[in-house]
């Protein structure tokens, strides 16, 4: 399927799913990346700007060029913007824990609850204001479980859901592409495209080095074993990536499945 095709798809489901269930307005976090981004350029384009509302939720260890991308992405699309810091209540999540347990949120547990205080934020700001909560996530997460459960998994409906973390790149780029060619200002800036995906969830955090693979790699694989249904061997074989590896990383997709 072309990008444009894919791209439409995405829109015309989202659109769909909203009236079905009586929403005519989202809401969306965004998060500098590429997943908030093209979910937010495909709400513009299946409900109108005025209808699409963009919430940043920069936490302890969001860095600023992310920020910046995110509104300038707003700026881009012409939608109300609003950012809450999810600092503080993260902050009072750590001091109720501590009184009972008395150590400090670490490692996933620290991470899971910064995801989780987004999610808090978001759902209010959806009952609040009857604002349907748009799901940012991709196919190549889910696969890996590479979310977390209550926090960056909540929302209404996923357009990018049946896409691949490498097919997002596509539909944003040929998105940015029918923009330029109408004389229009591109969407997502660029920054967005090149900039190492990550949660921002931890120092230094990396998605493809928590992970253990690259996303070009991974969606190769999956789309080779899950959809073209050749051994693990062969496509270990065609893609120069390690037997036993994969079969690790294929095993963890499997539990997620």
């Amino acid at each position: 399927m072309k990008a444009g095709d894919k791209y439409q798809a995405c829109v015309d489901a989202l659109a769909a799913y909203a009236k079905g269930i009586g929403f005519s307005q989202v809401v969306i976090g965004l998060s500098g990346g590429i997943d908030s981004s093209v979910t937010a350029v495909m709400a513009v384009d299946a409900f109108g700007a005025k209808n699409v509302h963009g919430v940043l939720l920069p936490g302890p260890y969001s860095t600023g060029h992310s920020i910046d991308d995110a509104l300038t992405l707003a700026e881009n699309l012409g939608i109300e913007s609003h950012t809450v810091s999810i600092c503080e209540p993260f902050e009072a999540f750590e001091q109720v824990i501590r009184k009972s347990y008395k150590e400090k949120l670490e490692g996933l547990a620290s991470e899971n609850t910064q995801a989780r205080c987004r999610m808090v934020i978001l759902m209010a700001l959806s009952n609040a204001n009857r604002w349907m909560l748009v799901n940012t996530g991709n196919k190549s997460e889910a696969a890996m479980g590479y979310s977390t459960l209550y926090g960056d998994t909540a929302g209404a409906f996923a357009p990018l859901g049946g896409l691949y973390k490498t097919d997002v790149y596509e539909v944003g780029r040929w998105r940015n592409e029918q923009a330029r060619a109408a004389g229009d200002v591109e969407p997502i800036p660029e920054n967005v495209f090149v900039k190492p995906p990550s949660a921002e969830l931890a120092p230094g955090q990396k998605d493809e080095a928590s992970m253990g693979i690259d996303y070009e790699t991974l969606d190769k694989l999956l789309i080779a074993v899950q959809e073209q249904g050749q051994s693990v061997e062969d496509a270990c074989d065609a893609l120069g990536f390690d037997i036993m590896q994969a079969t690790g990383l294929l095993a963890r997709v499997d539990s997620y499945a």
